[in-house]
């Protein structure tokens, strides 16, 4: 049975350790949080010990696994010590998304994951869901032919004061741009237009266009105006063999054959079926457990560290056109 730990107990990392509790294949044998009442309350509520200090943690418990799940600056800069601390000790890291919004720490944390040869995941967890699994299978199969176009679009509707102009495009399009990826591969250069709605201090909505390495292009929208709806979510890519389409992450993926009047759609069922957005967590973080038990190498993880540097390239891309009006290439 793996041992696993976790490293930041607000309702993300609340959730990643009620999911291992869950989970035959392993034991969650303690808990972090540097505020001491968080991480108190997460031990006492899984009978296990707490810590207020990762690396005393690594220490005394030697766990497995580590789940890094803190917050920081822009949603994601204190993700970097804890995971590099993890990796060192021997752990494999599963780490909540964005993987770091300083490019060169992220880089770094991919590098001391090879170094220390240990599996590092992030917490991609749209690419996890039946419908988007589906969809994996009929691109791999070949129904889509040769790639022409991705469409993507992602919106939640989020207020509130934020602790960086550019805090929606680099908390939120990890999920988008992996998506992107996921199904056509690297993305090579980047346009990106981007506008702050009325009462707005962030960059609020954003229009991506893209290159990818294989020819095809793309164009992501992403918004934090837009309240919740359906779909939320909406992937389209397109072939010169077919046309799929995956809508709200979980609940129905669609295949569109080029001159055939029939579509195959997978629908999330009522019984048995994803019941919420909890359930996509579940599925990723049993994912990467079922990996380690099976003794995946660091480069098979789905959904890697590499993923999420490079997700993170194409954001800072953006941004980088955002700030200068032209057309940025990935480096």
């Amino acid at each position: 049975m793996l041992r696993v730990t976790v490293v930041g107990l607000g309702p993300i990392g609340n959730l990643h350790s009620d999911i291992y509790g869950n989970d035959e294949l392993v034991e969650l044998v303690g808990v972090c949080d540097i505020i001491e009442e968080r991480a108190r309350c997460a031990g006492e509520r899984h009978g296990v010990p707490w810590f207020t200090d990762a690396q005393t943690m690594l220490s005394e418990l030697s766990p497995d696994i580590c789940s890094i799940t803190t917050g920081g600056f822009e949603y994601s800069s204190d993700h970097y010590e804890p995971t590099i601390q993890a990796l060192k000790a021997g752990c494999h890291v599963l780490c909540e998304k964005p993987i770091c919004n300083d490019i060169e720490k992220a880089a770094e944390m991919v590098r001391a994951a090879k170094e220390n040869n240990r599996c590092f995941g992030i917490d991609f967890n749209h690419r996890f869901t039946p419908a988007a699994r589906l969809a994996k299978q009929w691109l791999d199969e070949g129904r889509l032919g040769e790639l022409i176009f991705v469409n993507m679009a992602l919106w939640i509707g989020r207020q509130g004061k934020f602790d960086s102009p550019y805090f929606h495009l680099k908390a939120l399009n990890p999920h988008s741009v992996d998506m992107m990826r996921h199904f056509c591969g690297d993305i090579e250069a980047v346009q990106c237009f981007a506008m702050k709605a009325a009462g707005r201090e962030i960059w609020s909505t954003a229009s991506f266009n893209m290159r990818f390495a294989n020819g095809a292009v793309g164009h992501l929208t992403s918004s934090y105006d837009i309240e919740r709806g359906h779909p939320m979510e909406r992937c389209e890519v397109a072939g010169v063999k077919g046309r799929m389409l995956v809508e709200d992450m979980w609940r129905e993926a669609t295949l569109y054959p080029a001159g055939d009047l029939v579509k195959s759609v997978y629908t999330n069922p009522v019984f048995g079926g994803y019941c919420g957005f909890n359930d996509t967590f579940a599925e990723r973080i049993r994912s990467f457990v079922r990996q380690i038990a099976d003794g995946a190498k660091p480069d098979e993880i789905d959904g890697s560290g590499a993923d999420g540097l490079a997700a993170q390239k194409v954001i800072a891309a953006g941004i980088e056109s955002i700030e200068t009006g032209r057309i940025v290439q990935i480096r």
